[in-house]
Protein backbone atom coordinates (compact mmCIF):
# COMPACT_ATOMS: atom_id res chain seq x y z
CA UNK A 1 0.00 0.00 0.00
CA UNK A 2 1.64 3.06 -0.78
CA UNK A 3 0.58 6.43 1.22
CA UNK A 4 0.36 10.21 -0.28
CA UNK A 5 2.26 12.74 1.59
CA UNK A 6 0.00 15.77 1.95
CA UNK A 7 2.01 18.82 0.93
CA UNK A 8 1.86 21.93 3.93
CA UNK A 9 -0.79 24.17 2.50
CA UNK A 10 0.99 27.51 1.45
CA UNK A 11 -0.67 30.59 2.41
CA UNK A 12 -0.82 32.98 -0.52
CA UNK A 13 -0.17 35.84 0.35
CA UNK A 14 -2.78 38.67 -1.44
CA UNK A 15 -1.33 41.15 -3.93
CA UNK A 16 -0.42 44.54 -2.09
CA UNK A 17 -1.39 47.43 -4.06
CA UNK A 18 1.69 49.84 -2.46
CA UNK A 19 0.22 52.72 -4.43
CA UNK A 20 -3.14 52.82 -3.22
CA UNK A 21 -2.41 55.70 -1.45
CA UNK A 22 -1.96 57.78 -5.00
CA UNK A 23 -5.73 59.13 -5.13
CA UNK A 24 -7.31 57.91 -2.69
CA UNK A 25 -10.40 59.84 -0.48
CA UNK A 26 -9.42 59.27 3.38
CA UNK A 27 -11.92 60.67 5.81
CA UNK A 28 -10.73 62.00 8.90
CA UNK A 29 -11.97 61.13 12.35
CA UNK A 30 -11.68 63.29 15.26
CA UNK A 31 -12.28 60.47 18.15
CA UNK A 32 -13.58 62.62 21.24
CA UNK A 33 -16.32 63.93 19.01
CA UNK A 34 -17.28 61.10 16.81
CA UNK A 35 -19.14 58.46 19.16
CA UNK A 36 -19.15 58.08 22.80
CA UNK A 37 -19.96 54.45 23.41
CA UNK A 38 -19.60 54.69 27.37
CA UNK A 39 -21.50 58.01 28.06
CA UNK A 40 -18.82 60.05 29.38
CA UNK A 41 -19.67 62.64 27.22
CA UNK A 42 -16.12 62.32 25.08
CA UNK A 43 -16.02 60.05 21.95
CA UNK A 44 -14.06 56.61 21.86
CA UNK A 45 -12.62 53.96 20.12
CA UNK A 46 -15.61 51.91 20.50
CA UNK A 47 -17.85 54.29 19.44
CA UNK A 48 -15.46 55.06 15.89
CA UNK A 49 -15.86 51.45 15.30
CA UNK A 50 -19.53 50.88 15.94
CA UNK A 51 -19.59 53.63 12.75
CA UNK A 52 -17.16 52.43 10.45
CA UNK A 53 -20.08 50.51 8.51
CA UNK A 54 -21.09 54.35 7.82
CA UNK A 55 -17.98 55.55 6.27
CA UNK A 56 -17.90 52.78 4.76
CA UNK A 57 -21.01 53.31 2.79
CA UNK A 58 -19.66 56.86 1.88
CA UNK A 59 -16.93 55.45 -0.23
CA UNK A 60 -13.79 56.25 1.07
CA UNK A 61 -10.74 54.50 0.81
CA UNK A 62 -9.32 54.80 4.73
CA UNK A 63 -9.30 56.78 8.10
CA UNK A 64 -7.18 58.64 9.73
CA UNK A 65 -7.63 58.66 12.99
CA UNK A 66 -6.29 62.35 15.11
CA UNK A 67 -4.69 61.19 18.36
CA UNK A 68 -5.80 58.59 20.57
CA UNK A 69 -2.20 58.09 22.33
CA UNK A 70 -2.26 58.58 26.18
CA UNK A 71 -1.71 62.43 27.09
CA UNK A 72 -3.15 64.36 29.50
CA UNK A 73 -5.09 66.37 27.02
CA UNK A 74 -3.56 69.75 27.99
CA UNK A 75 -3.90 70.30 23.33
CA UNK A 76 -6.23 67.39 23.03
CA UNK A 77 -4.03 64.38 22.42
CA UNK A 78 -1.30 65.86 20.11
CA UNK A 79 0.65 66.27 23.73
CA UNK A 80 1.48 62.40 23.45
CA UNK A 81 2.74 61.10 27.07
CA UNK A 82 3.06 57.57 26.41
CA UNK A 83 3.41 56.58 22.08
CA UNK A 84 2.37 52.69 22.77
CA UNK A 85 -0.75 52.94 24.37
CA UNK A 86 -4.22 54.22 24.39
CA UNK A 87 -5.41 57.28 26.39
CA UNK A 88 -7.88 56.00 28.69
CA UNK A 89 -11.06 58.30 27.98
CA UNK A 90 -10.50 56.62 24.18
CA UNK A 91 -10.28 53.09 25.44
CA UNK A 92 -7.51 50.22 25.52
CA UNK A 93 -4.93 48.58 22.87
CA UNK A 94 -7.52 46.23 22.98
CA UNK A 95 -9.97 48.37 21.55
CA UNK A 96 -7.77 49.97 18.71
CA UNK A 97 -6.69 46.31 17.39
CA UNK A 98 -10.65 45.63 17.02
CA UNK A 99 -11.32 49.17 15.41
CA UNK A 100 -8.42 48.12 12.97
CA UNK A 101 -9.33 44.63 12.32
CA UNK A 102 -13.47 46.21 11.48
CA UNK A 103 -12.09 48.45 9.56
CA UNK A 104 -9.69 46.32 7.35
CA UNK A 105 -12.31 43.72 7.27
CA UNK A 106 -14.32 46.55 5.42
CA UNK A 107 -12.21 47.18 3.05
CA UNK A 108 -11.14 50.43 4.70
CA UNK A 109 -6.78 51.46 5.40
CA UNK A 110 -6.27 52.96 8.57
CA UNK A 111 -3.96 56.05 9.10
CA UNK A 112 -2.97 57.35 12.67
CA UNK A 113 -1.83 60.57 13.57
CA UNK A 114 1.75 60.56 14.50
CA UNK A 115 3.17 63.42 16.66
CA UNK A 116 6.39 63.54 16.91
CA UNK A 117 8.18 66.55 16.77
CA UNK A 118 7.24 67.24 20.11
CA UNK A 119 6.03 65.44 23.09
CA UNK A 120 3.96 66.33 26.22
CA UNK A 121 6.06 67.46 29.25
CA UNK A 122 4.33 64.73 31.43
CA UNK A 123 6.39 61.72 29.11
CA UNK A 124 9.00 59.99 30.68
CA UNK A 125 11.76 61.18 28.68
CA UNK A 126 11.06 64.85 29.36
CA UNK A 127 11.03 63.92 33.22
CA UNK A 128 14.28 62.67 32.65
CA UNK A 129 15.52 65.04 30.42
CA UNK A 130 14.82 68.16 32.68
CA UNK A 131 16.14 66.24 35.58
CA UNK A 132 19.53 67.31 35.28
CA UNK A 133 22.60 68.07 32.44
CA UNK A 134 24.30 64.56 32.71
CA UNK A 135 21.57 62.15 32.26
CA UNK A 136 21.02 59.73 29.81
CA UNK A 137 18.55 61.79 28.39
CA UNK A 138 20.07 65.04 28.92
CA UNK A 139 19.83 66.02 25.34
CA UNK A 140 16.73 64.33 24.22
CA UNK A 141 14.97 67.88 24.29
CA UNK A 142 16.08 71.41 22.54
CA UNK A 143 17.61 72.86 25.58
CA UNK A 144 19.56 75.89 25.39
CA UNK A 145 21.62 78.28 28.01
CA UNK A 146 20.07 82.09 28.43
CA UNK A 147 21.43 85.40 27.58
CA UNK A 148 23.81 86.86 30.24
CA UNK A 149 20.62 88.81 31.10
CA UNK A 150 18.71 86.16 31.28
CA UNK A 151 16.76 86.41 28.48
CA UNK A 152 15.60 83.65 26.25
CA UNK A 153 18.50 82.82 23.85
CA UNK A 154 16.55 84.47 20.50
CA UNK A 155 13.07 85.66 19.55
CA UNK A 156 11.84 82.49 18.10
CA UNK A 157 7.73 82.63 18.72
CA UNK A 158 5.29 79.91 19.86
CA UNK A 159 2.63 79.06 17.77
CA UNK A 160 0.17 79.74 20.80
CA UNK A 161 1.49 83.04 22.07
CA UNK A 162 4.49 83.99 23.48
CA UNK A 163 7.75 82.93 22.90
CA UNK A 164 9.08 79.21 21.98
CA UNK A 165 11.31 79.35 25.20
CA UNK A 166 10.35 77.99 28.59
CA UNK A 167 12.56 78.38 32.07
CA UNK A 168 13.61 74.98 33.52
CA UNK A 169 15.04 75.89 37.34
CA UNK A 170 16.46 72.61 37.79
CA UNK A 171 18.55 72.72 34.55
CA UNK A 172 18.90 76.10 34.66
CA UNK A 173 18.31 76.25 30.88
CA UNK A 174 15.11 77.11 28.71
CA UNK A 175 13.68 74.68 26.81
CA UNK A 176 12.14 74.94 23.81
CA UNK A 177 8.09 74.43 22.52
CA UNK A 178 6.73 75.51 18.55
CA UNK A 179 3.85 75.16 20.90
CA UNK A 180 2.01 74.67 24.64
CA UNK A 181 4.45 75.23 27.14
CA UNK A 182 3.57 71.76 28.10
CA UNK A 183 4.81 70.60 24.42
CA UNK A 184 8.88 70.36 24.97
CA UNK A 185 10.55 69.96 21.21
CA UNK A 186 12.12 66.57 21.14
CA UNK A 187 15.80 67.34 19.22
CA UNK A 188 15.83 65.45 16.13
CA UNK A 189 19.69 66.07 16.10
CA UNK A 190 20.44 63.23 18.40
CA UNK A 191 20.50 59.45 16.28
CA UNK A 192 18.92 58.24 19.50
CA UNK A 193 15.57 60.53 19.76
CA UNK A 194 15.31 59.33 15.74
CA UNK A 195 16.39 56.11 16.65
CA UNK A 196 13.36 55.87 19.54
CA UNK A 197 10.81 57.53 17.47
CA UNK A 198 11.30 55.15 14.77
CA UNK A 199 10.93 52.23 17.13
CA UNK A 200 7.33 53.73 18.39
CA UNK A 201 6.53 53.85 14.87
CA UNK A 202 7.15 50.53 13.95
CA UNK A 203 5.19 49.37 17.21
CA UNK A 204 1.87 50.44 15.21
CA UNK A 205 3.02 49.13 12.14
CA UNK A 206 3.34 45.90 13.65
CA UNK A 207 -0.30 46.59 15.01
CA UNK A 208 -1.25 46.61 11.54
CA UNK A 209 -1.90 50.47 10.91
CA UNK A 210 -2.00 51.64 7.00
CA UNK A 211 0.15 54.20 7.39
CA UNK A 212 0.81 57.60 9.02
CA UNK A 213 -0.48 61.55 9.15
CA UNK A 214 2.80 63.44 10.46
CA UNK A 215 1.73 66.34 12.06
CA UNK A 216 4.30 69.01 11.90
CA UNK A 217 6.50 67.67 9.67
CA UNK A 218 8.20 70.54 9.24
CA UNK A 219 9.40 71.28 12.48
CA UNK A 220 11.36 68.33 13.10
CA UNK A 221 14.43 70.19 13.32
CA UNK A 222 15.89 73.34 14.15
CA UNK A 223 19.00 75.24 14.06
CA UNK A 224 21.44 74.69 16.92
CA UNK A 225 22.97 78.02 16.28
CA UNK A 226 19.69 79.49 17.50
CA UNK A 227 20.04 82.68 15.40
CA UNK A 228 17.04 84.89 15.30
CA UNK A 229 14.68 84.91 12.85
CA UNK A 230 14.71 87.74 10.66
CA UNK A 231 11.67 90.19 9.74
CA UNK A 232 8.80 88.64 7.27
CA UNK A 233 8.81 90.88 4.47
CA UNK A 234 5.54 93.04 4.20
CA UNK A 235 5.20 91.66 0.47
CA UNK A 236 5.74 88.05 2.01
CA UNK A 237 3.41 88.11 4.94
CA UNK A 238 1.22 85.01 4.86
CA UNK A 239 -1.43 84.35 7.78
CA UNK A 240 -2.30 80.94 6.21
CA UNK A 241 0.08 79.31 9.20
CA UNK A 242 -1.61 81.01 12.19
CA UNK A 243 -3.71 83.47 12.36
CA UNK A 244 -3.56 87.25 11.23
CA UNK A 245 -4.21 87.96 14.92
CA UNK A 246 -0.64 86.07 15.83
CA UNK A 247 2.45 87.98 15.68
CA UNK A 248 3.93 84.77 14.85
CA UNK A 249 3.97 85.36 11.19
CA UNK A 250 5.61 88.15 11.64
CA UNK A 251 8.74 86.51 11.57
CA UNK A 252 10.14 84.45 8.70
CA UNK A 253 10.81 80.79 9.95
CA UNK A 254 13.86 79.70 8.43
CA UNK A 255 15.87 78.88 11.57
CA UNK A 256 13.34 77.13 13.96
CA UNK A 257 12.10 75.05 11.63
CA UNK A 258 11.86 73.58 7.88
CA UNK A 259 15.55 72.78 8.28
CA UNK A 260 17.56 70.93 5.26
CA UNK A 261 18.38 68.09 8.12
CA UNK A 262 14.74 67.31 7.98
CA UNK A 263 15.27 65.57 4.83
CA UNK A 264 17.75 62.82 5.91
CA UNK A 265 15.90 61.87 8.66
CA UNK A 266 12.73 61.53 5.95
CA UNK A 267 14.69 58.88 4.54
CA UNK A 268 15.27 57.06 7.35
CA UNK A 269 11.61 56.99 8.01
CA UNK A 270 11.10 55.78 4.10
CA UNK A 271 13.47 53.04 4.81
CA UNK A 272 11.24 52.05 8.24
CA UNK A 273 7.73 52.20 5.90
CA UNK A 274 9.02 50.78 3.10
CA UNK A 275 9.99 47.47 5.34
CA UNK A 276 5.70 47.42 5.53
CA UNK A 277 4.72 46.93 1.77
CA UNK A 278 1.38 49.26 1.06
CA UNK A 279 1.79 51.38 4.31
CA UNK A 280 1.93 55.06 3.47
CA UNK A 281 2.80 58.60 5.17
CA UNK A 282 1.58 62.37 4.80
CA UNK A 283 2.91 64.95 6.23
CA UNK A 284 1.27 68.15 7.39
CA UNK A 285 3.37 71.32 5.95
CA UNK A 286 3.07 74.14 8.11
CA UNK A 287 5.11 77.05 6.48
CA UNK A 288 3.70 79.85 5.02
CA UNK A 289 6.65 81.05 2.79
CA UNK A 290 7.87 78.11 1.74
CA UNK A 291 5.34 75.58 1.80
CA UNK A 292 5.19 74.31 -1.70
CA UNK A 293 9.24 74.46 -1.99
CA UNK A 294 8.99 71.99 1.39
CA UNK A 295 6.08 70.03 -0.30
CA UNK A 296 8.48 69.46 -3.54
CA UNK A 297 11.61 68.51 -1.50
CA UNK A 298 9.73 66.06 1.08
CA UNK A 299 7.73 64.19 -1.86
CA UNK A 300 9.75 63.79 -4.96
CA UNK A 301 11.60 60.36 -5.68
CA UNK A 302 10.66 57.95 -3.67
CA UNK A 303 12.46 58.06 -0.21
CA UNK A 304 10.92 60.84 1.04
CA UNK A 305 7.31 61.11 2.00
CA UNK A 306 4.09 59.42 0.19
CA UNK A 307 2.78 62.75 0.00
CA UNK A 308 2.04 65.95 2.05
CA UNK A 309 -0.61 67.66 3.56
CA UNK A 310 -0.55 71.77 2.67
CA UNK A 311 -2.51 74.93 3.69
CA UNK A 312 -3.07 75.69 0.40
CA UNK A 313 -7.18 75.01 0.49
CA UNK A 314 -7.64 75.43 3.84
CA UNK A 315 -7.24 79.37 3.60
CA UNK A 316 -6.91 81.78 1.17
CA UNK A 317 -10.07 82.85 -0.68
CA UNK A 318 -12.41 80.58 -3.08
CA UNK A 319 -11.74 81.66 -6.46
CA UNK A 320 -10.68 80.41 -9.76
CA UNK A 321 -7.82 82.55 -9.68
CA UNK A 322 -6.50 81.05 -5.81
CA UNK A 323 -7.30 77.76 -6.73
CA UNK A 324 -5.43 78.24 -10.90
CA UNK A 325 -2.35 79.95 -9.06
CA UNK A 326 -2.14 76.88 -6.43
CA UNK A 327 -2.89 74.17 -8.94
CA UNK A 328 0.35 75.78 -11.02
CA UNK A 329 2.17 76.88 -8.44
CA UNK A 330 2.41 73.19 -7.28
CA UNK A 331 2.87 71.58 -10.50
CA UNK A 332 5.81 73.91 -11.81
CA UNK A 333 7.44 73.19 -7.91
CA UNK A 334 6.48 69.68 -7.28
CA UNK A 335 6.17 68.20 -10.47
CA UNK A 336 6.87 64.08 -9.07
CA UNK A 337 5.47 65.47 -5.66
CA UNK A 338 2.11 64.30 -4.53
CA UNK A 339 -0.39 66.65 -2.74
CA UNK A 340 -3.40 65.15 -0.13
CA UNK A 341 -5.97 68.25 -0.53
CA UNK A 342 -8.38 69.33 1.87
CA UNK A 343 -11.21 72.14 2.05
CA UNK A 344 -11.83 71.05 5.93
CA UNK A 345 -10.09 69.87 9.25
CA UNK A 346 -10.16 70.00 12.72
CA UNK A 347 -7.64 72.95 12.81
CA UNK A 348 -9.58 75.42 10.44
CA UNK A 349 -12.70 76.76 10.26
CA UNK A 350 -15.14 74.54 8.30
CA UNK A 351 -15.28 75.71 4.47
CA UNK A 352 -18.85 75.75 4.33
CA UNK A 353 -19.19 78.96 6.84
CA UNK A 354 -15.03 80.00 5.17
CA UNK A 355 -16.50 80.57 1.83
CA UNK A 356 -20.04 80.31 1.46
CA UNK A 357 -20.49 83.81 2.23
CA UNK A 358 -22.57 84.34 -0.78
CA UNK A 359 -25.85 82.81 0.77
CA UNK A 360 -25.84 80.12 -1.28
CA UNK A 361 -24.67 76.97 0.45
CA UNK A 362 -26.72 74.13 -1.44
CA UNK A 363 -24.95 74.81 -4.49
CA UNK A 364 -21.70 75.59 -3.36
CA UNK A 365 -21.15 72.80 -1.05
CA UNK A 366 -22.04 71.08 -4.08
CA UNK A 367 -19.89 72.74 -6.19
CA UNK A 368 -16.72 72.37 -3.16
CA UNK A 369 -16.75 68.46 -3.33
CA UNK A 370 -17.06 68.04 -6.81
CA UNK A 371 -13.97 70.09 -7.03
CA UNK A 372 -12.23 68.30 -4.75
CA UNK A 373 -12.52 65.10 -6.04
CA UNK A 374 -11.90 66.09 -9.70
CA UNK A 375 -8.46 67.73 -8.71
CA UNK A 376 -4.98 65.90 -8.92
CA UNK A 377 -4.21 64.55 -5.47
CA UNK A 378 -5.41 62.46 -2.63
CA UNK A 379 -8.48 63.96 -0.61
CA UNK A 380 -8.92 64.26 2.85
CA UNK A 381 -12.77 64.94 3.88
CA UNK A 382 -13.29 66.10 7.73
CA UNK A 383 -16.05 64.47 9.66
CA UNK A 384 -19.41 65.90 9.02
CA UNK A 385 -18.65 68.14 6.15
CA UNK A 386 -20.97 65.57 4.20
CA UNK A 387 -23.41 66.89 6.10
CA UNK A 388 -22.85 70.38 4.95
CA UNK A 389 -22.03 71.09 9.16
CA UNK A 390 -20.77 75.14 9.32
CA UNK A 391 -18.90 75.95 12.16
CA UNK A 392 -20.52 76.29 15.28
CA UNK A 393 -20.64 79.46 17.19
CA UNK A 394 -19.44 78.75 20.88
CA UNK A 395 -19.12 81.22 23.60
CA UNK A 396 -15.73 81.88 25.50
CA UNK A 397 -17.47 79.97 28.38
CA UNK A 398 -17.88 77.04 26.17
CA UNK A 399 -14.20 77.23 25.13
CA UNK A 400 -11.04 74.50 26.13
CA UNK A 401 -9.06 75.26 23.25
CA UNK A 402 -5.64 77.25 24.71
CA UNK A 403 -5.18 78.59 21.11
CA UNK A 404 -8.99 80.28 21.42
CA UNK A 405 -8.74 81.09 24.97
CA UNK A 406 -5.57 83.10 24.18
CA UNK A 407 -6.45 84.74 21.04
CA UNK A 408 -10.07 85.29 21.78
CA UNK A 409 -12.13 87.43 20.47
CA UNK A 410 -10.27 87.67 17.16
CA UNK A 411 -9.67 84.40 16.90
CA UNK A 412 -12.30 82.01 18.20
CA UNK A 413 -9.62 78.84 18.33
CA UNK A 414 -10.42 75.62 17.12
CA UNK A 415 -13.55 73.98 18.95
CA UNK A 416 -15.94 75.18 16.57
CA UNK A 417 -14.82 72.76 13.85
CA UNK A 418 -14.40 69.90 16.47
CA UNK A 419 -18.15 69.97 18.13
CA UNK A 420 -19.69 66.28 18.18
CA UNK A 421 -21.02 64.69 15.00
CA UNK A 422 -24.80 64.58 14.83
CA UNK A 423 -26.12 61.10 13.58
CA UNK A 424 -29.96 61.68 14.38
CA UNK A 425 -32.05 64.83 14.83
CA UNK A 426 -34.71 64.09 17.81
CA UNK A 427 -32.28 61.78 20.27
CA UNK A 428 -30.37 63.66 22.83
CA UNK A 429 -27.12 65.07 22.09
CA UNK A 430 -27.56 64.31 18.36
CA UNK A 431 -27.06 60.47 19.39
CA UNK A 432 -23.19 61.58 19.89
CA UNK A 433 -23.56 60.63 23.42
CA UNK A 434 -25.85 59.84 26.51
CA UNK A 435 -23.79 62.07 29.12
CA UNK A 436 -25.91 65.07 30.57
CA UNK A 437 -22.98 67.12 29.24
CA UNK A 438 -20.77 66.73 26.71
CA UNK A 439 -17.17 67.78 26.34
CA UNK A 440 -17.76 70.48 23.55
CA UNK A 441 -22.02 71.33 23.19
CA UNK A 442 -23.52 69.96 20.21
CA UNK A 443 -24.86 72.70 18.06
CA UNK A 444 -28.66 72.44 17.75
CA UNK A 445 -28.45 74.35 14.27
CA UNK A 446 -26.42 71.21 13.41
CA UNK A 447 -28.98 68.65 14.45
CA UNK A 448 -31.27 70.20 11.69
CA UNK A 449 -28.23 68.60 9.30
CA UNK A 450 -28.04 65.12 11.42
CA UNK A 451 -27.40 61.89 9.30
CA UNK A 452 -30.85 60.39 9.82
CA UNK A 453 -32.74 63.60 7.83
CA UNK A 454 -30.02 62.66 5.02
CA UNK A 455 -29.96 59.20 4.48
CA UNK A 456 -31.68 57.78 1.74
CA UNK A 457 -33.14 61.46 0.86
CA UNK A 458 -32.67 62.37 -2.68
CA UNK A 459 -30.86 65.96 -2.82
CA UNK A 460 -29.48 65.77 0.35
CA UNK A 461 -25.72 66.63 1.06
CA UNK A 462 -24.69 63.58 2.24
CA UNK A 463 -26.46 61.61 -0.43
CA UNK A 464 -24.48 63.77 -2.94
CA UNK A 465 -21.41 63.41 -1.32
CA UNK A 466 -22.27 59.23 -1.70
CA UNK A 467 -22.67 60.03 -4.96
CA UNK A 468 -19.38 61.71 -6.07
CA UNK A 469 -16.81 59.33 -4.33
CA UNK A 470 -19.01 56.96 -6.00
CA UNK A 471 -18.37 58.46 -9.31
CA UNK A 472 -14.80 59.43 -8.54
CA UNK A 473 -14.37 55.38 -7.74
CA UNK A 474 -15.71 54.52 -11.58
CA UNK A 475 -13.38 57.04 -13.06
CA UNK A 476 -9.73 56.39 -12.21
CA UNK A 477 -8.89 59.38 -14.28
CA UNK A 478 -9.91 61.49 -11.60
CA UNK A 479 -7.90 59.73 -8.86
CA UNK A 480 -4.82 58.80 -10.77
CA UNK A 481 -4.42 61.22 -13.92
CA UNK A 482 -2.52 64.36 -14.48
CA UNK A 483 -3.63 67.74 -14.75
CA UNK A 484 -3.66 71.03 -17.00
CA UNK A 485 -4.83 73.71 -16.65
CA UNK A 486 -6.82 75.86 -19.57
CA UNK A 487 -7.57 79.32 -20.65
CA UNK A 488 -11.03 80.25 -18.96
CA UNK A 489 -12.98 83.56 -17.49
CA UNK A 490 -11.52 85.40 -14.49
CA UNK A 491 -14.21 83.00 -12.38
CA UNK A 492 -14.09 79.72 -14.30
CA UNK A 493 -11.33 76.98 -13.30
CA UNK A 494 -10.96 74.35 -16.17
CA UNK A 495 -8.42 71.61 -16.58
CA UNK A 496 -8.56 68.25 -18.30
CA UNK A 497 -7.61 64.91 -16.18
CA UNK A 498 -5.70 62.72 -18.03
CA UNK A 499 -4.63 58.85 -17.16
CA UNK A 500 -3.20 56.55 -20.28
CA UNK A 501 -6.03 56.59 -22.79
CA UNK A 502 -8.71 58.41 -20.51
CA UNK A 503 -8.93 62.20 -20.57
CA UNK A 504 -11.70 64.21 -19.14
CA UNK A 505 -12.59 67.96 -19.30
CA UNK A 506 -13.50 69.55 -16.02
CA UNK A 507 -15.15 72.84 -15.61
CA UNK A 508 -16.51 74.87 -12.47
CA UNK A 509 -18.13 78.01 -12.22
CA UNK A 510 -16.68 79.44 -8.51
CA UNK A 511 -18.90 82.75 -8.51
CA UNK A 512 -22.50 83.55 -7.75
CA UNK A 513 -22.93 84.73 -11.16
CA UNK A 514 -23.72 82.39 -14.72
CA UNK A 515 -20.54 82.16 -16.90
CA UNK A 516 -19.74 80.77 -20.34
CA UNK A 517 -16.10 78.81 -21.06
CA UNK A 518 -15.49 78.36 -24.54
CA UNK A 519 -14.47 74.71 -25.47
CA UNK A 520 -11.73 74.61 -27.15
CA UNK A 521 -10.79 73.93 -30.70
CA UNK A 522 -9.72 70.71 -30.52
CA UNK A 523 -12.14 69.45 -27.65
CA UNK A 524 -15.28 67.61 -28.15
CA UNK A 525 -16.15 66.36 -24.71
CA UNK A 526 -19.15 64.25 -24.25
CA UNK A 527 -20.95 64.30 -21.10
CA UNK A 528 -20.64 61.46 -18.40
CA UNK A 529 -23.06 60.80 -15.67
CA UNK A 530 -21.52 63.05 -12.66
CA UNK A 531 -23.89 63.93 -10.10
CA UNK A 532 -22.18 67.87 -10.00
CA UNK A 533 -22.51 68.12 -13.53
CA UNK A 534 -25.37 71.33 -14.35
CA UNK A 535 -24.27 72.13 -17.76
CA UNK A 536 -24.23 71.04 -21.30
CA UNK A 537 -22.19 71.65 -24.52
CA UNK A 538 -24.04 73.80 -26.94
CA UNK A 539 -22.23 75.15 -30.04
CA UNK A 540 -18.92 75.55 -28.71
CA UNK A 541 -19.51 76.81 -25.62
CA UNK A 542 -20.94 75.75 -21.54
CA UNK A 543 -23.45 78.00 -19.91
CA UNK A 544 -22.87 77.54 -16.20
CA UNK A 545 -24.64 78.07 -13.75
CA UNK A 546 -23.80 79.80 -10.33
CA UNK A 547 -21.55 77.38 -8.91
CA UNK A 548 -22.25 75.24 -11.95
CA UNK A 549 -20.13 72.31 -13.24
CA UNK A 550 -19.68 70.51 -15.99
CA UNK A 551 -17.10 67.19 -16.81
CA UNK A 552 -17.13 65.12 -19.87
CA UNK A 553 -15.26 62.61 -21.35
CA UNK A 554 -12.66 63.92 -24.37
CA UNK A 555 -12.57 61.27 -27.36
Amino acid sequence: MSMTMTEPKTEIEPTVDADWWRGAVIYQIYPRSFQDQNGDGVGDLVGVTSRLDYVKDLGVDAIWLSPVFTSPMKDFGYDVSNYRDIDPSFGTLEDFDHLVQKAHSLGLKVIIDQVISHSSDKHAWFSESRSSRTNARADWYVWADPNPDGTPPNNWLSIFGGSAWSWDSRRMQYYQHNFLVSQPDLNFHNPDVQDALLGEMRFWLERGVDGFRLDTVNFYFCSLGFENNPVVRVEDFNASTAPAVNPYNFQEHIYDKSRPENLGFLKRLRALMDEYPGKTTVGEIGDSQHQLEIMAQYTSGDDHLHMAYTFDYLGGEFSAKHFRDSIRATESKAPDGWICLAFSNHDVVRHVSRWATHGQEAAFTRLAVTLILSMRGSVCLYQGEELGLKEAELSFADLVDPYGIEFWPEFKGRDGCRTPMVWQTHVRNGAFSTAERTWLPVPAEHLTHAVDTQDGVEGSVLEFYRAMLKFRQANTVLAKGEITLLESAENVLAFTRNFGNERVLCVFNMSAESEEFVIPADMTPHGLDCPGVTAAPMDGEIDLEPFGSYIGRLE
